[in-house]
Order: C-alpha cells, then sequence, then structure tokens
C-alpha cells in the first residue's frame, strides 16, 4: 500500500470515529479533515478549498434562503386552516394530507426546512382538532425525510451526487432522476402510518378541547393570576435590579410590568433598577408572590387597571415557541439574547432535553428543538417571530401584516426550478431566484444570511476534498477491491441490499452527507470489479444515506422529539419497522428499475 493510501485512510477512520462519537460538533471534524488533506500533502491548495465553489454548496445555500424565505411569508398558517377544513375529524384522512404535503415540499427545499414549515402547522392542528402532537408529529417526520427523495435538490446526499459523477467522468442526474424511487418511498411511509399507525405511535392522553390560551397554560401548568403592587418609599427592593432581589432565583416569580406614572416598561431588563412609586405586575404563585411582597414592603393593588392590555386576550398572553435547527438563538442563554431588553417579553419556561425549567433560566444554553413559554404584548412577540430565530406555536394575532409576498416567493422558487429544467446549471438558477426573493422584497439581505446554516455549508466544503483525496490516491479503488472478496459471485440483489444496508447504517451513526462521501468513492470503484453499472449504485447510496428513522439522529427527527414528547424506544418502534419496509422497497425497485 503507498504511503498516501495509508495518510488517506488514517484521515478517513479519524473522521468517521470523530463523527460516530461526537467528539467534536460535525462541521469542525469537516474542517479538520479538509486541512488535514492539505497539510499531509495529499491535496493541492486549491483542491483542499475546492468545496467551497462546488455546485453542490451552492445549491444548498439557495435553497436554504428560498425556503426561509416562504416561511416568512406566512402562507403556512393559511394552509393550515386549509388541511382543518379539509379533513377535519379524521386522523387518518388528515395523516394522509400532512404527509402528501410535507412530502411534496420536502422535493423542492431541504427536508429539514419543509419539518420546520409544518411543524408549527400540526401542532395547531392537533390542538383544535383535540389530537396529542405524538400521532401527527413523527409521521409528519417521517415523511419531510422520504419527500427529500423525490428530487436532487432536496436532501444533501442527493445535492452533493453529481459532484462525485462528473469528478468520474460519469453522467449527471437530472432534477427528478430519483422522482420514481421517492413517489414509492414516499408511499409507502404514507401507507405504513395509515394502517400501522394506531399501533406503532405512542398513545397519550389527549385533554377536553379548551381554549388555546387555557390549554397552554393547563399543558404547560403555567401560573395565570397577575398581581399589582407599589414600591413604597421604604421598601428595601429600591435601587435593587431584579436579578439582585431574586426575583427568578429565589422566588421564581415573572415581572410582566413596571409602570411609573404613565410610563409602562413590559417585561423590565435584568438591569432595570426599582424606584419608589413605580408599580408591578408579578406573574408567579401566589403564596411566593406574597412572601416576595412581605420581604420587600410591597403595597398590593386592588382592582387596578394600570396595565389593561394585559386583561385583553387580543393583545397579550403566552406563547409558546420552539427553537428550530438553523437558529442564531442555538449555543446561546437567554441573557446573552437580552429578550427582554430587545424585545420586552417575558421568557416564563423552558421545556429542554425532557424537563421543564422555571424560575432561573438565563444562563442555559438553548439547542434546538427547545421549547420556551413567552408571555407578553402580541406585538411585542410578533417582532421576536419576524426575527426569524425562533417558529412561535402558538396563534397570536399580527398587526400591519404584509400582503403579496407569499405568491411571489412562490413565483421565485418556481423560476428556480423551471430555469434548472431547461438546462442552466442547478446551482446559478437557484440562486439566482435566491438574490430575486431579495430584490423583491420578501427577505432583506441580512435575512438572506441568516437563513444559511453555515454549519451545514462547511460540513459539505469540507468533506468533498475527502472524496476527491480518495480518488486521486487510489484508496477508493484499494479499498473496493477489499470489499469485492465479500461481493464477489454474488446475485446483483444481494449487492444491492448489502449497499442499501451499509449507507442505512453509516446514517445512523454519523452525518448523511459524511456516510455519503466516504462511500461514494468506493462504490464508484466497486461497481467496476463486480461490472455494474456505477450511476445507479451511487444514487442508491444517496438515497439510503438521506434516510434514517430508528434512532433520532437524523436532523429532522432530533429536532422533532422534544415537540412530540417521543422517546429513543418510539423510534426504534416505529422506526425500525419502517427502515425494514424502506430497505425492501428500495432494494426492489433499484434491482427491477435501474439494472
Amino acid at each position: 500500500m503507498l504511503t498516501q493510501q495509508i495518510v488517506v485512510i488514517v484521515i478517513l477512520v479519524t473522521t468517521i470515529i470523530l463523527f460516530i462519537f461526537d467528539v467534536l460538533r460535525v462541521d469542525l471534524v469537516a474542517i479538520l479533515c479538509m486541512l488535514a488533506l492539505g497539510w499531509s500533502g495529499i491535496l493541492e491548495p486549491l483542491e483542499v478549498i475546492s468545496g467551497f465553489s462546488s455546485n453542490a454548496v451552492i445549491a444548498m445555500i439557495a435553497v436554504m434562503v428560498m425556503g426561509y424565505g416562504i416561511s416568512k411569508t406566512g402562507i403556512m398558517e393559511e394552509f393550515s386552516r386549509w388541511i382543518i377544513k379539509m379533513v377535519s375529524g379524521s386522523k387518518r384522512k388528515l395523516i394522509v394530507l400532512v404527509s402528501i404535503s410535507v412530502g411534496l415540499v420536502s422535493a423542492l427545499i431541504q427536508n429539514i426546512g419543509a419539518a420546520a414549515l409544518f411543524l408549527p402547522v400540526v401542532i395547531i392542528i392537533a390542538k383544535k382538532e383535540n389530537y396529542h402532537p405524538s400521532e401527527l408529529i413523527m409521521p409528519m417526520g417521517f415523511a419531510a425525510i422520504l419527500g427529500g427523495t423525490l428530487t436532487m435538490v432536496a436532501s444533501g446526499p442527493l445535492i452533493i451526487l453529481n459532484d462525485f459523477l462528473r469528478n468520474a467522468n460519469l453522467e449527471p442526474y437530472n432534477l427528478f432522476s430519483v422522482t420514481p424511487v421517492g413517489l414509492l418511498l414516499l408511499l409507502t411511509g404514507i401507507l405504513y402510518f395509515f394502517f400501522l399507525g394506531p399501533y406503532v405511535l405512542p398513545k397519550r392522553d389527549v385533554k377536553e378541547i379548551k381554549p388555546e390560551q387555557e390549554m397552554l397554560i393547563d399543558s404547560w401548568q403555567l401560573p395565570q393570576q397577575v398581581q399589582h403592587y407599589y414600591i413604597t418609599e421604604q421598601s428595601p427592593l429600591v435601587g435593587k435590579t431584579p436579578e439582585a432581589a431574586g426575583i427568578w432565583e429565589k422566588y421564581q416569580l415573572n415581572i410582566l410590568a413596571l409602570s411609573m406614572e404613565k410610563d409602562i416598561e413590559y417585561a423590565p431588563w435584568r438591569e432595570t433598577h426599582f424606584k419608589s412609586g413605580q408599580k408591578l405586575a408579578l406573574l408567579g404563585n401566589e403564596d411566593k408572590v406574597k412572601e416576595f411582597a412581605d420581604f420587600y414592603n410591597l403595597k398590593l393593588i386592588e382592582k387596578s387597571n394600570i396595565f389593561p392590555d394585559f386583561q385583553n386576550p387580543e393583545k397579550a398572553g403566552f406563547a409558546e415557541s420552539i427553537i428550530p435547527p438553523r437558529s442564531e438563538f442555538i449555543g446561546k442563554t437567554i441573557r446573552q439574547l437580552a429578550i427582554r431588553k430587545n424585545y420586552h417579553i417575558e421568557p416564563v419556561m423552558i421545556f429542554s432535553q425532557g424537563k421543564a425549567v422555571r424560575g432561573n433560566f438565563s444562563d442555559r444554553i438553548l439547542v434546538a428543538g427547545d421549547i420556551l413559554i413567552f408571555h407578553g404584548l402580541w406585538r411585542n412577540i410578533n417582532q421576536l417571530k419576524d426575527y426569524g430565530q425562533i417558529i412561535v406555536l402558538t396563534s397570536i394575532k399580527r398587526e400591519n401584516k404584509k400582503k403579496g409576498k407569499s405568491l411571489l416567493a412562490i413565483a421565485c422558487f418556481a423560476a428556480g426550478i423551471g430555469l434548472a429544467l431547461v438546462g442552466y446549471p442547478l446551482s446559478i438558477a437557484l440562486l439566482t431566484s435566491a438574490v430575486v426573493m431579495v430584490l423583491t422584497g420578501v427577505l432583506n439581505i441580512e435575512e438572506f444570511y441568516q437563513a444559511i446554516d453555515w454549519k451545514v455549508v462547511f460540513l459539505i466544503a469540507g468533506l468533498i476534498p475527502l472524496g476527491i483525496a480518495m480518488e486521486k490516491t487510489g484508496t477508493a479503488a484499494f479499498l473496493a477491491e477489499k470489499v469485492m472478496f465479500i461481493m464477489q459471485g454474488k446475485h446483483p440483489i444481494f449487492i444491492i441490499f448489502s449497499i442499501a444496508l451499509i449507507s442505512t447504517l453509516f446514517s445512523l451513526f454519523m452525518s448523511n452527507v459524511a456516510s455519503t462521501v466516504v462511500l461514494i468513492p468506493l462504490i464508484i470503484n466497486l461497481s467496476v470489479l463486480i461490472k455494474m453499472d456505477a450511476r445507479p449504485l451511487v444514487l442508491l447510496v444517496a438515497v439510503c444515506a438521506a434516510n434514517s428513522f430508528i434512532l433520532p439522529t437524523h436532523q429532522v427527527n432530533a429536532m422533532l422529539i422534544t415537540a412530540g414528547g417521543y422517546e429513543n424506544a418510539d423510534y426504534l418502534k416505529a422506526g425500525g419497522i419502517m427502515t425494514l419496509l424502506f430497505l425492501f422497497v428500495v432494494t426492489v425497485i433499484f434491482y427491477l428499475f435501474y439494472f
């Protein structure tokens, strides 16, 4: 074995180990892999950074931006009302319609983006139809994943596939080459939950239908009584800040508003200093409120109309929200984000990693899938919603809503797909449409950059050079020869099933993009040895690597696990059967129609 091949194998194995054991962030692992190939002399400098100029990366950036633009228009809120009107009263029909809808949307934007678009829709529908969200969210998530196999632009593995085919001097696939496979897989998933959903989905108790705010209060056991107090001149609270007074840490209370004469400050900042004569709106346990008031010598104000907006559900209330995967809030804390200072809304509770945290969670690091409960004026909550870093699940009033952008956003997206269909390069066509969204006001340039998940960009751009190195040094051919001893003489259907199984297993323990990059060079070389067409085999790898159901390791499942209240056992049960069906269907389809 050549020295360069040994170096590439060491880098490959190290990268896989880091992915599997989650030692470092996946994007950092990809960057280190890229740099290692450069510093070891395996690749030239331009080859090391070639991933950033690949069609796959540019196309993925454009898809992210356009998906974000569509989500900003509010069209999904209208869509939820249409779904309820169409299938109200039938859970199975609802699952079918939602699954078809999210699957088709996943064909045009990344499946994680489609799932994020539909999550608030599904939760709203579940509340209005009195279903537990766990009965709808997993079918929706699986449909989003399966829908990613409908076109070549909907998932990372399929987006990068053509770059590898071009590098191997093989004909790339067109936009809809994978559509027949994707349609049959999506249909399999829909029929699976239609017939077996009641048996494989977790059963949760559903409470009687109540008004949304009442349901929110009951579901999360939120305090609902707001009491008003006056800060006397003798109060030791004068001069203190909310944090110094222990308002969250000691008493687990929330200050909804602070007034002085005619001025009202909603959700006062933690560094605000109390003054005598100010009036407080306190939310929390009645005994804790009394304890706080007694300790700080506060005077109760009865029958007060100081903060009339809080008594008007048309103007204020609780809002349930979720942190989506690409949010800038991930990795930060409430303190760092200065939610109170910037948006004048009060964080009341966080549900993270299966635990509800109240009181002082200012320094808790936010992760994707965290559920945050806020209280405030709808106009202030809308400002946070419009920033695009959270998904608000509660129906809230919106003032001065922009009109006419929904059709414009859809037209931009359709134009990009149309340009690709008539022969323009996919990356150029989609990026042009994304920029047109900015020029037409669907997004501003700041939102354009916010929409890009740079973690995914660096992951893909960092791993593409690994595939180049495996080809350049002959490492892929060497490993393919070793695999050949297992495959040699076997029936094609066994080979197809084995490749599908290996690709699926890889995607359970490492990024689907990473598993695709690792496997494709091997399969291209293996195809020569076993005398099978390389193109369908690498398409098989990309399709199987893009799907993962048995564990919540896929980014779609990871985002939905908290919102659905799922456990790993739920995915093992429902996802295990789905995985077996998936492997059977994909093996039969490729054997019958691609070889």
